[in-house]
């Protein structure tokens, strides 16, 4: 306890939804000390967000919950675009799998916060009061002070180095900061209607672009499945929610009718952003900086997003001097990506909402002829029209090549890497979590010599080495491994043979330089580590994870 009786912590997260949940557990498994704080009695009980993506799957890889959550996911669905008859004339269902996972996954909101909240009993760093709403908060130069009630007892305070609001859209930390929403919400509400079980047997999203109505069929696991319907300017939300109203809108698109309801309810969406998203030592993070409109499934995963982004930051802030370069990367890094996605949702539901029969039309037009060209059906099909991760400025440092087509700014892909013994993992799962420095070489043996290597290790950053596909790894004084699923080994990444790659402990990468240049890279290193005072040894660096079945790490060692 601090002075006063107050509960002393480095981190207070302010609401534990998706966002709050993630960046407790990323702080948790970096041994921070963090408080968790929450107004409801238990996590969210209804099920709202419905769909998880790959990057936020590998954001959970990074807290150790990516095999928890593969288990309560179906992994791997696409959409089917039906126009106004019910064919379809589009598909979209990604293959690849960039990022170490499928694009698309579909889950249980409630489950999904059942194994983060689970997870947290795993950091003895953390402290997690439920049934505690933040009453007043204000700020110093050195900290932020919180007011709480606890179970509406009586008022206790907390004190914090730092103080991150993950308490919705709706959030008061944000207003009482008097951060401003700039952006719209639409006044074309839709009736949501969660089933217990489905007779629909499609696997993917189905998508009725009808201009009559438009409607969203989305699958989920053990047999559920949600509708969204928009509802006509004339229908108002009383009645759409009367259930002879909700079953004769279930009749027009499936099986569904007679199927028992779970949930109905009726929104309508938003487009809006935080026009600033830090004051002092406090951050906006998920819902509470960006909102964003349902349709391309972004609005959870953007949250999840922020958590990864800023927890190693806040962890390499709580032990440096001068952090706030770090601190200052954090909106210039994610609000132009959170920004690129509620576009894409806005540009997505001009499809799935046409406005006439003949732009309906027009759309189902443009579709086929996608057929006719495949690079452009190729664009579709792998979801590639999906903004990607890139930071213009923040913690990169760009160079030559262009920045058009450089990797610098980007997240790393995570293919499958094999090692010596055969072997078989993704690639965070045997990277610390620390700066990488990733050498991407035919020989990768062969351009780190040994007082360079040490170099390296003495400044916090972790060697590793990466071959193309067609070259088999070698034994030696740091992990070589062979880059099995050629998630390297295609463009823009295949142009990088023969470079280093300074990796992120986001596994964005920061900078690339020559192999015949890697000691340029040391500096930027220390920059990314800037907590980091005493040289490691090859025992006080971070712990390899899944380093049980990575028998090559111990052997190179």
């Amino acid at each position: 306890m601090g002075s006063g009786g107050a509960l002393q912590t480095d981190v207070l997260i302010v609401g534990a939804g998706p966002t709050g949940l993630l960046l407790a557990n990323l702080l948790g498994t970096m041994g921070v000390a963090t408080t968790l704080i929450e107004k409801r009695q238990t996590t969210v009980q209804d099920p709202r967000a419905v769909s998880i993506d790959d990057e936020s799957m590998r954001a959970l890889q990074a807290a150790d919950l990516a095999d928890d959550v593969a288990r309560i996911i179906v992994q791997g669905y696409g959409s089917i675009y039906r126009g106004p008859s019910g064919r379809p004339f589009a598909s979209v269902t990604p293959t690849t799998k960039d990022y170490g996972f499928d694009k698309r996954n579909a889950f249980e909101q409630p489950v999904f916060e059942g194994v983060l909240r689970e997870a947290l009993r795993r950091h003895p760093s953390l402290t997690v009061w439920f049934d505690t709403e933040l009453v007043d908060f204000e700020q110093t130069n050195q900290t932020v002070q919180a007011s709480v009630t606890c179970g509406g007892g009586p008022t206790q305070q907390i004190e914090a180095r730092y103080m991150i609001a993950c308490d919705g859209g709706r959030s008061p930390v944000r207003k009482a900061l008097g951060i401003a929403m700039d952006g719209a919400s639409f006044a074309e509400p839709w009736l949501i209607v969660d089933l217990k079980n489905t007779l629909n047997r499609c696997f993917h999203t189905e998508v009725f672009c009808d201009p009559a109505r438009s409607c969203i069929t989305l699958p989920g696991p053990d047999g559920i499945r949600r509708y969204e319907f928009k509802l006509r300017v004339y229908e108002n939300a009383d009645s759409a929610l009367k259930e002879p109203f909700v079953r004769g809108l279930l009749a027009t698109v499936g099986p569904d009718r007679d199927q028992p309801l779970r949930r109905v309810r009726v929104y309508t969406f938003q487009a809006r952003m935080a026009n600033c998203w830090r004051q002092g030592r406090i951050f906006l993070a998920g819902d509470a900086a960006h909102l964003t409109p349902p349709f391309a499934g972004q609005g959870m995963n953007s949250g999840l997003r922020d958590a990864h982004n800023l927890a190693w930051k806040l962890a390499e802030a709580l032990r440096c001097d001068q952090p706030e370069e770090l601190l200052q990367s954090y909106e210039s890094e994610r609000k132009p990506h959170a920004w690129s996605l509620i576009c894409l949702a806005m540009q997505m539901g001009r499809v799935i909402m046409p406005q006439t029969p003949i732009r309906s039309a027009a759309i189902r037009s443009l579709f086929r002829l996608l057929n006719f060209y495949p690079p452009a059906r190729e664009y579709v099909l792998q979801m590639k029209y999906k903004p990607k991760p890139r930071f213009a400025q923040g913690l990169v440092w760009h160079s030559d090549p262009a920045q058009k087509t450089s990797v610098v700014g980007q997240l790393l892909p995570q293919p499958f890497i094999q090692a010596v013994d055969r072997s078989v993992a993704r690639l965070d799962d045997v990277l610390p979590d620390c700066p990488v420095l990733l050498i991407f070489s035919k020989t990768p043996e062969t351009e780190l010599l040994p007082d360079l290597q040490k170099q390296f290790s003495d400044a916090g950053i972790f060697a590793v080495g990466i071959t193309p596909d067609s070259i088999n790894p070698v034994l030696a004084s740091f992990p070589i491994f062979r880059d099995q699923s050629r998630g390297l080994s295609k463009a823009p990444y295949a142009a990088y043979v023969g470079y280093g790659l300074m990796i992120r402990r986001d596994r964005y990468v920061a900078a690339a330089s020559p192999v015949s240049k890697l000691e340029s890279l040391i500096e930027i290193g220390r920059r990314l580590s800037p907590g980091h005072s005493a040289p490691h040894t090859e025992k006080a660096m971070p712990p390899v994870k899944g380093a049980d079945r990575q028998q090559s790490i111990a052997k190179t060692a």
